[in-house]
């Protein structure tokens, strides 16, 4: 039977009633790769797998949680939504408001979002406004605005994000039999590891799954609140999707590592920028930079002997690399140039 979507494939682990419509862009059903070049490059000894959630209709992981979150407004008599982002919320959410055929409004920081995810939510048809200021602040004003003008947020305040976020640690579990030993993520407004704590341990409390991983969340060093026990006034960091300094589930991911024996930590924007390289070089896969601030803490963790030997490992990649053109372009080299001769060609070709 061909895929349906999170809401019908997961609905009885969704608090949606029967008769709710699924406003669904067949999202979901992402794959689970194997890599084993990548675990190689980092001298990782177990399985280690990435969850590609770019493959999501909207290139990120946010497409989990916005059909459950636009579903239900809908269902409500919701005519249209609000959020504040960095890009894959205001891509994601213009593009189920669509299917919907309600309306978007959507707040941004002015120059901190990345083009590809902008570009996105503009197509869509979504009402954009950039604030002089920071995601945190567009937050405030969004919260706010939906106060006075009855009007749904759909950020990962909305409760319904979280829980269609939690539908990928199913669809992990239901691949590989089990849970992994670890899995590692990006943390940025950390709705993402909150929901994926929830996943397992929803699973774990249904008992078909025996035991729990532990969760590895990863801030960039310029928006690392939850490591730094304090709210970052100015966030920065290349990693525009987690270039964020007062987490909205900022107690969901303490809990999640906490209850889990897991971590949160930051890495370098240096370190996440070698890892995006490597995991593009090793695997094929080209993933934003916030993605790779999971496989930069393992990296890390790697190096420093601090994970198990043949542990199962699960790192979530959050959004496609064609989000933030930007980065890619600006890390390229312009390739030498030559005549039009097959000898010259093969000469710069080094073959």
């Amino acid at each position: 039977m061909s895929w349906r979507g999170v809401i019908e494939e997961f609905r009885s682990h969704l608090p949606l009633d029967a008769n709710v419509e699924a406003i669904t862009l067949l999202e979901g059903g992402t794959p689970l790769i194997d890599a084993p070049r990548l675990a190689e490059a980092l001298s990782i000894s177990g399985k280690l797998y990435l969850k590609y959630e770019a493959a999501n209709p909207t290139g990120s992981f946010k497409d989990r949680g916005m059909t459950v979150a636009i579903s239900a407004a809908v269902a409500n008599g919701a005519d249209a939504v609000i959020c504040a982002s960095t890009g894959n919320t205001s891509a994601s959410a213009a593009a189920y408001a669509a299917r919907a055929g309600i309306n978007a409004f959507v707040v941004i920081p002015e120059g901190k979002v990345a083009l590809g995810k902008l570009s996105q939510a503009m197509a869509h048809g979504a009402t954009v406004v950039s604030i002089d200021g920071g995601f945190d602040e567009a937050l405030e004003i969004v919260t706010e605005l939906a106060r006075q003008c009855s009007i749904i947020v759909v950020n990962s305040i909305n409760p319904f994000r979280i829980q269609g976020q939690k539908t990928a640690a199913f669809e992990i579990c239901n691949e590989l039999g089990q849970a992994p030993d670890y899995h590692f993520l990006p943390v940025g407004n950390a709705g993402n590891i909150t929901a994926y704590w929830m996943g397992y341990q929803e699973y774990h409390k249904s008992k078909l799954i025996g035991s729990l991983p532990r969760m590895m969340g990863f801030q960039a060093d310029g928006a690392a609140p939850i490591v730094l026990h304090r709210i970052v006034p100015d966030p920065d960091t290349v990693a525009t999707a987690i270039r964020i300094g007062n987490p909205a589930s900022w107690k969901g991911a303490e809990r999640a590592r906490d209850e889990s024996g897991g971590v949160i930590e930051s890495v370098t924007d240096d370190e996440i920028l070698q890892a995006y390289g490597i995991l593009a070089r090793t695997e094929g896969i080209f993933a934003e930079p916030a993605s790779a601030a999971g496989i930069a803490g393992l990296k890390k963790l790697g190096e420093l002997g601090r994970l198990a030997a043949s542990a199962t490992i699960v790192c979530t990649l959050t959004g496609h690399g064609l989000k933030d053109p930007t980065t890619a372009t600006s890390l390229a080299v312009s390739p030498p140039t030559a005549p039009p001769k097959v000898e010259a060609v093969r000469e710069l070709l080094g073959i």
